[in-house]
């Protein structure tokens, strides 16, 4: 967990199955009235979701807030595209780095820092069917090792 980052409200554990997570950036939300409670309910649903630099702005799409249950005739639409709030030199290298093949935004979780809603976005190259097989015998691999270990002290 990075340096000054509060609790972690949602993760999206698929992302780093399905992606080289090369570089991470945090950004600030736009939310409308009562998401910042379903956020903190921890009712969100990162499973499809993803970023998008348009028209020089980062936005966030497909990400699955509930509607707040205390909530009256103005609660918000659960998959509405959201603005990403990043510094102008971000976005800029972003643009650049977005255009080049296979290489996607990727969500990877969302926490509150300071009273406020976050997200770490993530730059990811996607995984070819190869990779996550190799990933995945890895995985198996040190989890033999581990028990191994702990089972001879």
């Amino acid at each position: 967990m990075p340096k000054g980052q509060g609790k972690v409200l949602a993760q999206n554990r698929k992302a780093n199955h399905d992606f080289f997570i090369e570089e991470t950036y945090e950004a600030g939300l736009v939310l409308q009235g009562t998401e910042i409670k379903s956020i903190r309910a921890g009712r969100v649903n990162m499973k499809d979701s993803f970023a998008r630099i348009d028209r020089g702005e980062a936005w966030l799409h497909n990400l699955h807030i509930s509607p707040y249950e205390q909530g009256n005739r103005f609660n918000h639409d659960p998959t509405r595209t959201r603005k990403l709030l990043l510094h102008r030199k971000q976005i800029d290298k972003l643009i650049g780095e977005t255009q080049q093949q296979g290489y996607s935004l990727v969500p990877l979780k969302i926490y509150v820092k300071n009273g406020v809603a976050k997200m770490l976005i993530g730059l990811g190259k996607g995984k070819k069917k190869y990779d996550k097989r190799e990933d995945l015998k890895q995985k198996q691999a040190k989890r033999d090792m581990d028990r191994a270990i702990k089972e001879r002290y």
